[in-house]
């Protein structure tokens, strides 16, 4: 097996800055275990969290957006309400595949978040198990 082209890890500490939980309208693929983790989180019945702060996507449930893009769970000046239990999706940004493919790849991702190439080195085999978790 070739050794990623990070072999020597990458750096990332999140800052919390809510670039990646603003702006244009995405989609956060979340399934049922992550429905119940966020409606036992949130005191509220799984029915009512998947009717009220999911949608039908390709892929099968998102997170609803805000009118203006914002994840139904991101507050402006508090965060994530939901960070503790936030979809697998939230947890291993940045180390989607799509970011990873090649070191320009990984520079555009730096570029659009303060928290990418800075802080904690994290290992090769840990960035690559985090992509694995969800493929995007």
């Amino acid at each position: 097996m070739t050794a990623p082209w990070y072999r020597d890890g990458l750096r990332f500490t999140c800052t919390q800055c809510g670039d990646c939980c603003t702006g244009e309208p995405g989609h956060v693929w979340v399934d049922d275990a992550d429905l119940a983790a966020i409606a036992e989180f949130r005191g509220e019945p799984i029915e009512e969290v998947r009717a009220l702060y999911t949608k039908a996507g390709s892929r099968g449930l998102s997170l609803r957006e805000k009118l203006n893009g914002d994840c139904t769970f991101y507050e402006r000046g508090k965060g994530c309400t939901i960070y503790g239990v936030r979809p697998p999706q939230c947890r291993t940004w940045p180390f989607w595949e799509s970011n990873l493919k090649t070191p320009n790849d990984w520079e555009e991702a730096c570029s659009i978040c303060p928290g990418s190439g800075r802080g904690d080195l994290i290992p090769a085999e840990e960035i690559t198990k985090r992509s694995k978790i969800i493929r995007l």
